[in-house]
């Protein structure tokens, strides 16, 4: 899976009204950042933005599709969908799916982020 420059920058321009955006190229694929939050994949001129249990039903109630890759001979599918056919063309939709894809992603920091609390088992004193 390669990505070109050329690729990236159709990406970059078609979601340019999200605001500053960051690529990264990582495992033959490339990685979209907004403000340093991991929100998207561009792979082999296909994007994908992160879902959630919100989400996904968005997606595919519109067409979408998840990221997979295969892995030991199993086929692994990742919390990203393919972008909307009819959001490719349009600019303004295609923010309104990313914008879907950095909310995901913001509950997802969101969760990391709380404190993992471990119940307490209370020991009686039994004299």
């Amino acid at each position: 899976m390669t990505v070109s420059q050329a690729q990236i920058e159709q990406a970059l321009e078609l979601l340019g009204g999200l605001g500053p955006l960051r690529p990264k190229r990582m495992f033959g694929a490339v990685g979209l950042y907004c403000d340093d939050l991991f929100f998207a994949v561009l792979g082999e001129e296909t994007l994908y933005f992160k879902v959630d249990a919100e989400t996904e039903p968005r997606f595919r109630e519109a067409g979408s599709t998840p990221f997979t890759f295969e892995s030991d001979g199993k086929l692994v599918s990742m919390a990203y969908w393919r972008i909307p056919e009819t959001a490719l063309d349009d600019p303004e939709e295609a923010v309104d799916w990313a914008r879907l894809g950095v909310d995901a992603a913001l509950r997802a920091l969101a969760r990391k982020a709380k404190p993992k609390v471990k119940s307490a088992k209370l020991k009686t004193d039994q004299s």
